[in-house]
């Protein structure tokens, strides 16, 4: 920072410092004051967007390995027990289908997935330091301008002897609030059209985010319904009427009687 910037840093911290004591009348903008709140609103939530589609593709990514583990695991129950048998034959499929379907997911879904949400997503969280640095710069400005605006109104309260006092004054109160207005005209008028901007911003994102869940679903349904033909047709229908429950609580209860189990 150079010195000529150290200065404008001190000036501004004594100003704050008045304002807050009273001794500086400090400028109110309520009209700016609403665009910066709708801006913040939007600032936060495309950050969660962003982390959160983030965490959605990781969780998607997770979640189709994991499912290839567990179908692996399956098949060595069923295989170990009978290779031959429907439940071994349906184990086997199970796995195919869901080791196809993680390679799916990387190999059709994953790059897309980046291109038309993550980058998009990117790209506008990209914008906000730059708008928050006009921001700042706004703020810093508007503290100069009440400084001079304070100064002027001390001098013409309490004229000096000195003649060049009140001229100079006021052509710094005129310069600081040029440059204020100038900053603050500008972020008035153009972040509620970067909010407007928004919809049309996100509609294609969204659009492909509907399309590649609909494509991942239907995968899996095409992939995994192929396993269905190793099942009894009434599966289903005892699933329905709870008779699997009741399969699994038997089984269950064997399991308890066994002497290992901590049976007498």
């Amino acid at each position: 920072m150079s010195w000529t910037g150290f200065k404008k840093s001190l000036n501004r911290a004594g100003t704050t410092v008045l304002q807050k004591t009273g001794q500086i009348e400090r400028t109110v903008d309520r009209e700016f004051a609403d665009e910066e709140s709708k801006y913040r609103a939007f600032e936060k939530e495309c950050q969660a967007l962003q982390k959160d589609s983030k965490s959605y593709n990781d969780a998607m990514r997770a979640m189709t390995a994991a499912q290839a583990r567990l179908a692996e695991t399956i098949e060595s129950f069923y295989g170990a027990a009978d290779r031959t048998s429907d439940s071994a034959m349906a184990s086997h499929a199970f796995k195919n289908a869901v080791q196809d379907l993680d390679a799916s997911v990387q190999r059709e879904l994953d790059a897309p997935y980046r291109t038309t949400i993550m980058e998009p997503l990117g790209k506008m969280n990209a914008y906000f330091p730059i708008i928050n640095e006009h921001i700042t710069k706004r703020n810093k400005k508007l503290l100069d301008y009440d400084a001079a605006r304070s100064k002027l109104r001390k001098v013409i309260e309490k004229p000096s002897d000195d003649p060049t006092k009140l001229p100079k004054a006021q052509q710094e109160h005129d310069d600081t609030k040029e440059v204020f207005e100038l900053l603050n005209d500008q972020l008035i008028g153009e972040l509620p059209q970067l909010l407007d901007l928004r919809v049309p911003y996100f509609d294609p994102s969204f659009e492909a985010m509907i399309r590649m869940q609909c494509k991942f679903a239907e995968e899996g349904y095409e992939k995994l319904s192929t396993v269905q033909r190793y099942f009894t047709d009434n599966v289903r229908d005892d699933y329905a009427a709870g008779q699997l429950d009741a399969q699994v609580e038997g089984v269950l209860q064997e399991m308890k009687e066994l002497s290992i189990c901590g049976g007498n």
